[in-house]
């Protein structure tokens, strides 16, 4: 019997464990640790699930009601209104705000912004989520994604507003991101129109640059023509056609020279508008933060934001030997400024000089970094933590391979290639599989039984019981359904769609493929299914074979 005081000391230890838990298997797992480490002995299986799953229980219903008591009544009830209130007239406010993703143009960006502002007005600050663990509030997010308006008002209060403070955070750094996205999109659009009408002008040119290069080979032949006969060279400029036409062929070449030696930063100017419609409005919803070298760029921005008014637009954001330089000179009411200005915060949310507060894409590339205390108690770590070390081995190891190959060279024994004329020339590769090799294959196929890919994959999952990694977001529980739960994996792996293949297969409709996938399928889960095949592959009697063919292959 598991009672006694040894029992109720596991069971605050659990109590504990179970928020940082993450999943039913995972907090099994350290209970049973526990119980070696204090010499326990285990109960029956039955005992720790139950334990196990009030635990995790307990611990949702702490964390819920720990988001829910930071909360204020003003923001529980702008919280509370997402559910009731209607956008667009169509419908819920919480399903209009989850609605959002990556746009292309303008109209795009600010129907990101509006969705953007409203949850900036919404008074729900980071400081909640603080001591509750990044997979929970994952968890939260990606629970607030998969209910509908009615069905979370029928949720339990706490509950309710910890699932909604959580998506109201976490959707204003996505869709921030999304907004970071849309900026790219959108200068990049402008870039390859301006591009294309580079291109389409020089090619436009290329008659009247044949034209001209004829007149001037006229004019030429007659001007060397009278030199040599010492005769008049007035005469021979008007028997070619005279100063006036002359004076015709200087005028276009030298527009023909400015067409062709146009870059697209010339004509960017024509996007203005179109970054006008929103770019201070985004460069306001934003919280841009910036590193000391992009400091200048920041600065620019606040004025195009309206944040600081000054009459000045300073060009420290750009390099010295920026090509902006040139088209700068000639910039009449500061709109290629501007265009500058955001085409180089573009590049600079690409380069990481600049980035989000909170964000995931776009975040600061400090937070990805592991710290050095953690890392050099990694034992497992091959990279030596003194970069000076590094280079010098890996200057060696090149020294070593260029005299290898010097030596290969003079005594022309490189394999499968040679050096000529100082050039290094590599033999195409030929073919190693022989042609019977289609003939057996063909035949081997006819040899396999036919067989519904349902009923394969299910002899598969009875081998290794990769479905059991698709549990349920809401109770941990793995899916029941597996024959619906392939349906759904067969969509997404052959990019079916769940429409198609709800047509395809006679088992399940629609709506009870969408819940599968709604409820069962994620990222996560993925990735664990593709573990567990991973390893039951290696468990094959083939798979020591095909790993060292593999890394001979490399």
């Amino acid at each position: 019997m598991f009672t006694g005081r040894g029992s109720r000391d596991l069971k605050v230890w659990i109590e504990n464990e179970a928020e940082t838990a993450r999943s039913n298997e995972d907090l099994a797992r350290r209970f049973v640790e526990q119980c070696r480490a204090t010499q326990t002995i285990l109960p029956g299986i039955t005992v720790i699930e139950r334990l196990c799953a009030d635990a995790l229980v307990a611990a949702e219903r702490r964390i819920d009601a720990r988001i829910a008591d930071r909360l204020d009544d003003k923001t529980r009830s702008r919280l509370d209104a997402l559910l009731t209130e209607t956008a667009d007239s169509s419908v819920t406010r919480f399903v209009w705000l989850r609605q959002f993703e990556v746009g292309q143009n303008s109209a795009d960006m600010n129907r990101l912004l509006d969705r953007l502002e409203f949850l900036q007005s919404i008074p729900v600050e980071r400081s909640i989520l603080v001591g509750v663990p990044a997979h929970r509030i994952a968890r939260l997010r990606r629970q607030g994604e998969r209910y509908f308006a009615g069905d979370l008002r029928d949720i339990s209060g706490d509950r309710r507003l910890a699932i909604l403070a959580v998506c109201a955070l976490e959707w204003r750094s996505a869709i921030a991101d999304a907004v970071v996205e849309t900026h790219d999109r959108i200068v990049g659009k402008t870039w390859r129109e301006e591009k294309r009408a580079c291109d389409a002008r020089a090619d436009d040119a290329k008659a009247a640059l044949k034209d001209t290069l004829q007149g001037f080979s006229n004019f030429g032949s007659a001007l060397l023509e009278a030199h040599e006969d010492q005769a008049s060279l007035m005469e021979a400029v008007q028997n070619a056609g005279g100063w006036a036409s002359l004076r015709g062929l200087v005028s276009t070449a030298a527009q023909l020279t400015d067409t062709l030696a146009a870059d697209p930063l010339a004509h960017v100017v024509h996007g203005y508008h179109r970054f006008r419609r929103y770019a201070p409005r985004m460069l306001r919803a934003l919280d841009i933060q910036a590193a000391p070298v992009a400091e200048p760029l920041l600065a620019a921005a606040s004025i195009i934001a309206g944040t600081e008014t000054t009459t000045t637009r300073p060009l420290t954001f750009l390099r010295r030997a920026s090509k902006w330089h040139r088209h700068l000179n000639h910039d009449d009411g500061n709109r290629l400024w501007e265009v500058a200005v955001l085409c180089h915060l573009r590049d600079a949310f690409r380069a990481g000089d600049i980035w989000l507060a909170h964000s995931r894409r776009y975040g600061d590339l400090k937070d990805a970094l592991v710290p050095a205390e953690v890392a050099r108690a990694t034992p497992k770590l091959a990279m030596p933590f003194e970069p000076e070390i590094w280079l010098a081995d890996r200057k060696s190891r090149l020294a070593d391979s260029l005299q290898l190959l010097a030596r290969a060279a003079r005594a022309g024994a490189i394999p499968g290639g040679s050096i000529e004329d100082g050039v290094l020339k590599i033999d195409r590769l030929t073919a190693a599989v022989p042609e019977e090799a289609d003939a057996m294959v063909l035949d081997l196929y006819k040899r396999l039984p036919e067989i519904r890919i349902t009923d394969l994959l299910l002899e598969v999952d009875d081998a290794i019981g990769f479905t059991e990694a698709f549990t349920h977001l809401r109770t941990g529980v793995p899916c029941k359904d597996r024959v619906g739960m392939l349906n759904v994996l067969l969509a997404e792996g052959l990019n079916l769609g769940l429409s198609k293949m709800a047509g395809a297969t006679n088992t399940h409709d629609y709506f009870q493929l969408s819940r599968l996938s709604r409820w069962h399928v994620e990222s996560e889960a993925m990735a664990r299914a593709l573990a567990i095949v991973i390893e039951g592959q290696s468990a094959l009697p083939m798979g020591p074979v095909l790993g060292r063919w593999h890394q001979r292959v490399q």
